[in-house]
């Protein structure tokens, strides 16, 4: 079976070939930024970058009708549970039409379905995008009766660790409590309990530790002094202030966690160390707060995401929640191989899909 899988950036298209779980190849397609701009809406970029990748697949010598699956990232869609799901018209519409706003990553089942086609009609899907809600009424309960607590997070890579582990240890996800912190440019922290993410910090812009990008929690009365007090900083500066520039950014001007490490390594760091223990200190303590919504039923906490590879952070994590539940890393974002599997294992019968209404 070979399966492509389609992962769109804001600068960039990932596309991965695989026949069955092993993978033929992986390329990233750079776009200039002065070709993105031609385009009005991100909607509309989809036939530039179908055209890029079918210029790879030619120069792979890959016959596009050979494919049989094509899967892609999920977008920006009405919240809808965990699962695969076949491109159908009310999807195309949704991921064409902004519905909680424009993002790359919208982009991905279009071009799913509009290669499919041309490959004669073939399955295309999409799998776990950034809006999966399977969260509990409890946890949706803000403390302000005009603000919910929101499901945002690293949806595809969690569910796709979780399964993956369940496999390792011969059991089913469903029969599994667990808690995974994806660790990257944002951190999400997901509290599953039996196949469902009953809680998960919104990792976009509203909650949680900080990151080498985000700010991630902060003190309310402060922060609205910082934005009131600050005349040139309005709602679209501080949105970026707190979702690119804070966390490791805002401390020590780069969110290269590696290169952090590195410095520290190699001594004479102690500010750096001081403020990466921070935020390794910051993700302990909402893995613990997760540990109170299972009631202390936990089977394992799993690492994942980019910062996972750092041994420092991993360590630190490791020695303040290893008491809860054995602590396992599973590092990387894993984006291309979670999508393989979700359209392969859907494609053999294994996975039921889920239709988008």
């Amino acid at each position: 079976m070979k399966i492509l899988a389609i992962n769109p950036g804001s600068t960039s298209t990932k596309i991965s070939l695989y026949t069955n779980l092993n993978e033929d190849f992986t390329v990233n397609i750079a776009h200039l930024t002065e070709e993105i701009s031609k385009f009005k809406k991100i909607a509309d970029q989809y036939e530039f970058r179908k055209e890029e990748i079918l210029k790879v697949l030619i120069n792979h010598n890959v016959d596009l009708s050979l494919i049989d699956v094509f899967v892609g990232r999920g977008g920006l869609v009405k919240p809808i549970k965990s699962g695969v799901y076949p491109v159908n018209e009310a999807l195309l519409r949704d991921l064409k039409t902004p519905v909680l706003g424009e993002h790359a990553s919208n982009l991905g089942g279009i071009l799913a379905f509009e290669l499919a086609k041309n490959s004669g009609n073939k399955p295309s899907y999409i799998a776990d995008p950034v809006v999966v809600d399977e969260m509990c009424d409890l946890a949706r309960i803000s403390g302000l009766p005009e603000i919910s607590r929101r499901s945002i997070f690293h949806a595809l890579n969690q569910k796709a660790i979780a399964r993956r582990y369940a496999r390792e240890v011969g059991k089913k996800y469903e029969e599994l409590n667990l808690i995974i912190a994806h660790l990257g440019g944002g951190t999400t922290v997901g509290t599953h309990e039996k196949g469902n993410v009953i809680d998960v910090n919104d990792g976009l812009i509203g909650e949680g530790p900080f990151t080498p990008e985000r700010a991630g929690s902060l003190p309310g009365l402060q922060l609205l002094e910082t934005f009131i007090n600050d005349k040139k900083c309005d709602i679209e500066a501080m949105k970026k202030r707190m979702t690119g520039q804070g966390g490791l950014v805002a401390y020590l001007g780069t969110n290269n966690a590696k290169a952090i490490e590195e410095k520290i390594e190699a001594g004479n760091a102690e500010y750096e160390s001081f403020i990466f223990e921070a935020m390794a200190y910051q993700t302990a303590k909402c893995i613990g707060e997760m540990a109170t919504v299972l009631k202390g039923e936990v089977d394992a906490i799993i690492l994942t995401g980019g910062v996972a590879y750092s041994e420092f952070i991993s360590k630190i994590i490791k020695e303040r929640v290893g008491f809860i539940a054995p602590v396992i890393r599973m590092p990387g974002e894993n984006e291309m191989q979670s999508l393989v599997e979700n359209a392969y294992y859907a494609t053999i019968g294994e996975y039921s899909t889920k239709e988008y209404i």
